[in-house]
This record gives structure tokens, C-alpha cells and sequence, in this order.
């Protein structure tokens, strides 16, 4: 709120809105009826003078949202991720690798959420041999959760995870500058693909729940058997 009377604004002819007398006796009442900018004040005092019954507060602006950079001059990227696939996929993937996998291209990405990693580099980071790479990558991609643009790019889908924004240093050619990409761009192209797979047009966690709850109750019945088999073991020695 500005103090100088010289910085205040002005209310073009005809726009000035009126303030709704305070407080407003009846509460439904505040709900459908805006309150207009407080005008013409010489300062924090002279609006609590001016509603004595109404308890002033000044808060701290806003900060901008950090996130981690390896450089303190320079601008995280952020990116946009489901709580609910990352639920599912730690329910539904018994082993680590697939994990690890997912995590990793989730760190890799770009902006538009392309992922530009050949398996040789995931076999390097993550101390893995090619085979069992693959391997895991062909069980991914079966559920829809990235797929391959081309050898060395794959595309996460952008409802799981997607890279909104990366920050790009400069170079000896260009400023450095922070790039963009709308999701609903991304996930309209990819829906307008036809070449694509249905389960990465559109896609859907529900095979995944179900294939943890049917997984769950083979070892419901697993631990069943077990059970019962001890107890007719005990039965048959005592």
C-alpha cells in the first residue's frame, strides 16, 4: 500500500467503485459483495483510524519458490509430478531397477519433458549392465509412463511427470534464458498422435491397481497356504 501521496492512484472518470459500508452486518453479504481498493490514505494509521473495529495486518510478501540449483546465480527448472503415479509405482514395482529408472528420467528431462539419455548412460549412472537396463525400460514403456521418440530420446507422459521449465546458461552465441514449454501443449500433440499406443494418448494408472490388488491377494493366499500347512504339520507330530 502505497505512503506517498504522490504515488497514489487515481481512479479514472466514471470507474470509481464504491466501498461497501464495514463490517458487513451480514456475512453472506461479504462473500457476494467485492470490496474496492481503500483509496486516499496517508498511511497504515489512518486506515485503522478510519475502521477502528477492524484489526490491521501486514504480511510479508511472497518469496519465489526455491528449488535446488547446483549454482546460486542461477535458476532451478521445475517440474510438475503426480503424488498418485508415484504411489502406484512404488506399490506396483516389486524390484528397484524400473524405480531407479523412473527416477532418474524424471531428473534427466527437459523442458516439454523429453528425455535425452541412451541406455549405455543409464547403465553408467546407475552402475548397471545394458541388458538389465533394457530389460526394465520394455516394462516401463509397456504401462504408458515414457516412450520412445527416437534411439536416445524417450518422452515422459506428461500427466506423471513433466518438465514445465529448464534454465539454460549462456554460451558464446546466446544469453542465457529460461525455457518453457506448456504442458497442454505436450499432451495435445501427443494425443493427436495416432502412432502412439493407446495407453500413452490416454493415459490411466487403473491396469497398475489392479495388478497390485490381484498381485496382493496371490500372497494372501500364498501366506494362507503357508498357515494352514504348518498347522496340519503340527497337527500330524504332536
Amino acid at each position: 500500500m502505497p505512503t506517498n501521496p504522490a504515488r497514489r492512484r487515481r481512479s479514472s472518470p466514471g470507474t470509481t467503485s464504491v466501498q461497501p459500508p464495514l463490517p458487513l452486518a451480514d456475512p453472506l453479504s461479504a462473500l457476494s459483495s467485492p470490496l474496492a481498493p481503500v483509496r486516499d490514505l496517508e498511511g497504515l494509521d489512518e486506515l485503522a483510524e478510519r475502521y477502528p473495529d477492524r484489526k490491521v495486518s501486514v504480511s510479508a510478501r511472497h518469496k519465489p519458490l526455491e528449488i535446488y540449483s547446483g549454482k546460486a546465480d542461477q535458476q532451478g527448472s521445475f517440474s510438475l509430478d503426480s503424488q498418485e503415479f508415484f504411489l502406484v509405482i512404488a506399490q506396483f514395482f516389486r524390484e528397484a531397477l524400473p524405480l531407479r529408472i523412473i527416477i532418474l528420467m524424471i531428473a534427466c528431462q527437459r523442458a516439454g519433458g523429453q528425455v535425452e539419455l541412451t541406455q549405455e548412460e543409464m547403465g553408467t549412472v546407475l552402475d548397471i549392465t545394458r541388458p538389465k537396463i533394457n530389460d526394465a525400460l520394455q516394462e516401463i514403456m509397456e504401462h504408458g509412463i515414457v516412450y520412445k521418440v527416437r534411439p536416445g530420446v524417450y518422452q515422459f507422459n506428461p500427466p506423471y511427470s513433466y518438465r514445465v521449465a529448464e534454465f539454460v546458461p549462456a554460451t558464446g552465441e546466446q544469453p542465457a534464458q529460461m525455457i518453457r514449454v506448456e504442458q497442454a501443449d505436450r499432451i495435445s500433440e501427443i494425443r493427436s498422435n495416432t502412432a502412439l499406443p493407446e495407453r500413452v494418448r490416454f493415459p490411466s494408472l487403473e491396469a497398475m491397481r489392479t495388478a497390485i490388488e490381484e498381485l496382493r491377494r496371490a500372497r494372501a493366499e500364498e501366506r494362507a497356504a503357508r498357515r494352514k500347512a504348518r498347522q496340519e504339520k503340527g497337527r500330524t507330530t504332536s
